[in-house]
């Protein structure tokens, strides 16, 4: 699958996306109220504090909710269908949006237990995050 790549990363997510490079997926875990969140943000989703720190996910989640996409949701998908998008959430909380890879569409299922996996590094020098059953 040739997945779309990333834009310009900006100063909240910059951390992130080089950590991709490295094989880590980070989360921001609020200093105030101690909770996970994803995607990169400069305030905690859950209390507004901007006491948001960085730890390395690690790296198992479940699937939450999916959809077989059939057709291309954007064009550079075009001869990649059928493909799972997917919600899977992370063991430390946070949902994270995703594709299910290295597995037959029709086979995931919700509860299905995954663990994480990164395709190549790009010229941008991030890796995407996928998921794969364990």
């Amino acid at each position: 699958m040739s997945h779309p790549r990333p834009g310009r990363a900006s100063v909240v997510t910059r951390p992130f996306w080089e950590a991709t490079a490295e094989g880590r997926f980070l989360i921001q875990r609020c200093g105030a109220c101690h909770k996970a969140a994803f995607y990169p943000r400069p305030a905690c989703p859950h209390c507004g504090s901007a006491e948001l720190g960085w730890e390395d996910a690690c790296g198992a989640a479940t699937v939450h909710t999916f959809s077989i996409a059939r057709r291309p949701t954007h064009p550079k998908f075009t001869g990649d269908e059928p493909y799972v998008v997917a919600i899977v959430e992370l063991a430390e909380g946070p949902h994270v949006t995703t594709n299910i890879v290295e597995c037959d569409p029709d086979d995931v299922w919700i509860g299905m237990p995954v663990e994480l996996v990164f395709d190549e590094v790009g010229d941008d020098g991030y890796a995407l995050a996928l998921f794969r059953p364990t």
